[in-house]
């Protein structure tokens, strides 16, 4: 599909990026190392490029030393301005493993504006062996070429985030801070639009007191632009032909004042514009309560866990009894023509989810990438696809144009309508998924009702049906619950039915007509499994009840009948009353994004921020006001398979004090207190 172009929303960008444009060369001991022809610079030194990198990078911000020194409950954090390979990154968690405690975690965040292909990465990775089964785990999860930061979890301590993009531009919307920096890239006199003021305050701004920094030139305005920003720096030996280079740290003397009393994780500058998103300061999380044990709170139960926290999960019902229990979920999002803060939102969850996934269950036992059809209908669907795509411009490899001959082969059954295909996307068995979160060791699983709660010197005391557990910290992920704890967040009930059908023997058998890939139009319908199709849902606002209802068995067939007739003609005069099913109530919010983050004081914010009202541009000295260690994760609607686990992230990632899986604007944009200013500005 291609169609005319439209003006950019005010949110818009361009979602796909450049790849790397390589040529291969050979050195006279038969090493092969990748060259960029756009920037007419190697990516590493074809003699001894992994030295280089040991000698510029690790032993220059002493990481030996400080790596097993390291005792924090956070992560040690490397930031790097050029992944190119991930040589440096690779190195660096070869020498955290050779060096740190067994207890210590290592945070990896890189940026890369032109990333190579799976394929480039893997051809260069030929020449270094003695990091094959880490480029290995890097290779597996290898994100597509789209804009934005995408968490990689390279084994149970080591976490990477790439950001795709502008290495400056990225830098001021990482939300987190850094210990040590490699200053790489190719040379400035090669690419001097990296090596730019703004990515040195960028890095200063991202800089943790004591944060050090390498780099292999030592050009001028680098040394000045570095000093500018608020860096010492000092010439040393540099490595092979190369004389000097510089290695320095960031001088706290310029760091303002007002930045002393906040809590490492952040620092006022960063949001003078919005002080009310300002996260709270760290607290301890080795105990900490999960409430609620559908897809939102058992991912998190088993982020924490895997940090190391111990972690009760409580659900008065069980583990996915509300939402979460339906037989089969799409991993699905529909995203707006045109780019806002939600649509990059959603994606970026889409594509962390399927890497989460695939890490968490490589033999496909309990969920399915067999990709999914969005059925354009009419005319304007049509249209509509068409904008899409023409404003995202994203790789085929996440989305493209299907035409209805291109949709039927795809789908394995008849269809006579467009369609956009997304190969990676396609259902999973929710309630196999939970149970295999709560399993993390270290997760606890309580079948019990919170019945009050009250905050300590310590934490917070919750009365579990007649027993008292006390906690550092709670996590809120009850779904449309929420409302009896969670005051000053509007969240609406949604009930929806799905129906489910035995196939009839010849199509089981293999005789008739089979579902491929997951079908979504104004429902839904899931390629059979274990000889059912499920199908759906109904959308019912304001309606909390679970009672099955023959009406929406028929609603349901009815739009069957419109997404597949040809699996529809199966059913042919059968009895909604036969059909199976399940009913559940989802919760939402009135913007339709979830609310994910720190638990704000309504009563607070609307009185410190009234001035709002009266001036929507008025700037406040004074940070949010947030109940000092409870949490939520809800309002995930009928998107939470996968929208929960990377909101889990972020949750589990503040509560440990690392760097955030989503840029600063999006983990804002998820903050539950959003609708409470939103409301002050609009005078409500």
């Amino acid at each position: 599909m291609t169609g005319n172009s439209v003006p950019p929303h005010r949110h818009a960008i361009r979602y796909s990026i450049r790849h790397a444009e390589l040529d291969w060369r050979v050195d006279d001991g038969d090493v092969e190392a990748p060259f960029s022809t756009a920037y007419d610079d190697v990516y590493f030194s074809r003699q001894d490029g992994r030295e280089e990198s040991r000698f510029v990078f690790i032993d220059n911000n002493d990481l030996p030393r400080r790596l097993a020194a390291w005792r924090a409950r956070r992560p040690f954090t490397i930031g790097e301005t050029g992944f190119g390979t991930g040589l440096n990154m690779l190195c660096a968690w070869a020498c955290f493993d050779e060096n740190a405690p067994a207890e210590a975690r290592l945070h990896l965040v890189s940026t890369e504006k032109h990333p190579l292909t799976r394929e480039a990465l893997e051809r260069a990775w030929r020449s270094w062996p003695q990091l094959s089964s880490r480029a290995a785990s890097l290779l597996e999860q290898w994100p597509p070429a789209v804009a934005g930061v995408h968490r990689l979890q390279l084994d149970a301590r080591v976490i990477l985030d790439l950001h795709f993009g502008d290495a400056a531009d990225c830098l001021s919307q990482l939300d987190g801070q850094v210990d040590a920096w490699f200053l790489d890239g190719f040379a400035p006199s090669k690419n001097p639009d990296m090596w730019r003021l703004e990515l040195f305050e960028a890095m200063a701004a991202a800089s943790r007191p004591g944060a050090t920094f390498a780099t292999f030139t030592c050009a001028g305005f680098v040394r000045r632009g570095l000093a500018a920003a608020g860096f010492h720096w000092r010439k040393v030996p540099g490595f092979g032909r190369k004389r000097e280079m510089l290695r320095g740290e960031r001088d706290e003397s310029m760091r303002p004042a007002s930045e002393s009393t906040r809590p490492a994780s952040e620092t006022i500058s960063a949001r003078a514009a919005t002080p009310w998103f300002q996260p709270p300061p760290a607290r301890p999380a080795a105990h900490v309560a999960v409430i609620g044990a559908g897809i939102a709170g058992t991912s998190v139960a088993a982020a924490l866990a895997r940090r190391g926290s111990r972690v009760t999960l409580v659900d008065r019902a069980g583990i996915a009894a509300g939402a979460s229990g339906n037989p089969q979920a799409a991993l699905y999002v529909k995203l707006a023509v045109e780019p806002n803060l939600q649509s990059r939102f959603y994606l970026a969850a889409l594509l962390y989810t399927q890497r989460w996934l695939a890490r968490l269950d490589p033999q496909r036992r309990w969920w399915s990438d067999c990709g999914l059809l969005q059925l354009a209908g009419d005319a304007r669907g049509i249209e509509r696809q068409r904008r899409f795509l023409d404003l995202y411009d994203l790789p085929s490899t996440v989305v493209s144009a299907s035409e209805p001959a291109d949709a039927t082969s795809l789908a394995g059954i008849d269809l006579e309508e467009a369609a956009l295909h997304y190969p990676q996307a396609g259902w999973v068995d929710p309630v196999a998924l939970c149970r295999h979160l709560a399993a993390t060791p270290g997760v606890e699983i309580r079948q019990a009702e919170l019945r009050s709660l009250r905050e300590t010197e310590s934490g917070w005391q919750l009365q579990l049906g007649q027993s008292p557990l006390c906690v550092d910290q709670v996590v809120f992920a009850t779904g449309h619950a929420s409302r009896d704890w969670l005051d000053g967040l509007p969240l609406q009930s949604v009930r929806g039915q799905v129906s489910t059908l035995a196939l009839p023997q010849q199509a089981e058998s293999g005789n008739g007509p089979a579902l491929e890939r997951v079908l979504c139009a104004e429902g839904y319908v899931m390629p059979a499994r274990n000889g059912m199709l499920t199908f759906g849902a109904t959308f019912s606002p304001h309606d909390a009840d679970t009672t099955l209802r023959e009406s929406d068995h028929r609603r349901n067939l009815d739009e069957l009948t419109r997404t597949a007739p040809t699996l529809a003609r199966q059913f042919a005069g059968i009895n909604p009353a036969s059909c199976g099913g399940r009913a559940s109530v989802r919760a939402a919010s009135p913007d339709k994004t979830p609310y994910v983050g720190p638990l704000p004081d309504v009563a607070r914010w609307r009185n410190d921020y009234a001035a709002l009202g009266k001036d929507a541009r008025r700037r406040f000295e004074c940070p949010g006001s947030h109940y000092p260690g409870l949490w939520v994760t809800t309002a995930h609607g009928s998107r939470g398979m996968v929208s929960a686990p990377l909101c889990a992230e972020l949750i589990a990632s503040r509560l440990y004090d690392e760097p955030m899986p989503l840029e600063r604007e999006l983990v804002d944009h998820l903050h539950p207190g959003r609708r409470i200013i939103a409301d002050l500005i609009r005078g409500r």
